[in-house]
């Protein structure tokens, strides 16, 4: 990026909720523009001003299926689009040496974690199943009371989201899960639990449990559960606006702009905002 010039970003998954809230929240900041907009080869917004079809006046940037050819005017990628199309925007990206914010959830069954490894060696990846600053926050928390806390206090991850949502538990549950598993010492496949159907007996040493609620417009709340005898500790996070995820991801980009080649998360932002020790 040449020195005094506006960061320039390209949205993937433009056509999505998140992709138009991002759309709509780089349009009222002073700090980021939109110079590319990408969808998928069979959307029927293909064509369409990016800022027409958020709701806005015309921007000027049409919505294509073309990456490679949006990120040859771009500084850095904001991918908010469907888990099958993760390893190509990855590659994408890879080969035009441009940072990338994966803020898509549930690609884990088509990338994996050396497919990530070898990506970050070569550009700054940040893997953000939330981009809320306050869950980063919050995920830093649960760590933490993990690691604070006995054995006796059960850990239970609850959370809900709309009616739409199709993975679950949701990324940002399974990263509050894996904070307080690390905060445990424990590894991932030794405490992740689901519970339901026929009776699974009694909770076992170290589980981390899930609850997941499908509803309405819900747009987001997570509570991590810590159950002990005679006391509970409870840390919580409710979306009420879409637009705090676009935020915290307009944010998140500029600040990778600024990072060598490297694996980042949303906790990296918070921890050089303040730091938490």
């Amino acid at each position: 990026m040449a020195p005094g010039m506006m960061p320039r970003a390209v949205i993937v998954g433009v056509s999505g909720r998140m992709g138009q809230a991002l759309v709509r929240t780089a349009c009222e900041l002073s700090d980021l523009r939109i110079t590319g907009a990408v969808a998928s080869a069979g959307s029927a917004s293909l064509g369409r001003d990016a800022g027409g079809l958020a709701g806005l006046d015309p921007l000027g940037v049409a919505i294509s299926s073309d990456l490679p050819a949006a990120l040859a005017a771009a500084d850095v990628a904001i991918d908010f689009s469907q888990p099958h199309a993760t390893r190509a925007n990855i590659a994408a990206c890879r080969a035009a040496r441009k940072p990338l914010l994966v803020g898509t959830t549930g690609f884990a069954a088509q990338v994996t974690e050396a497919e990530l490894d070898a990506a970050a060696r070569e550009i700054p990846l940040l893997i953000a199943p939330n981009t809320s600053l306050g869950v980063a926050l919050l995920t830093e928390l649960v760590r933490r009371a993990a690691r604070a806390l006995p054995a006796q206090f059960d850990i239970e991850i609850i959370e809900a989201h709309h009616r739409m949502k199709r993975d679950a538990p949701s990324g940002t549950a399974l990263a509050l899960a894996q904070a307080a598993g690390e905060g445990r010492g424990l590894a991932p496949a030794e405490a992740l639990a689901g519970r339901s159907g026929a009776r699974v007996g009694p909770r076992r040493e170290g589980e981390i449990g899930f609850a997941v609620v499908r509803g309405g417009d819900i747009v987001g709340e997570h509570t991590a559960l810590f159950a002990g005898p005679g006391e509970e500790l409870r840390l919580s996070h409710r979306a009420a606006d879409r637009a705090i995820f676009a935020r915290g991801a307009l944010r998140a980009a500029l600040w990778l702009l600024g990072q060598p080649p490297g694996r980042y998360a949303m906790t990296d932002i918070i921890h050089e905002d303040q730091s938490l020790e």
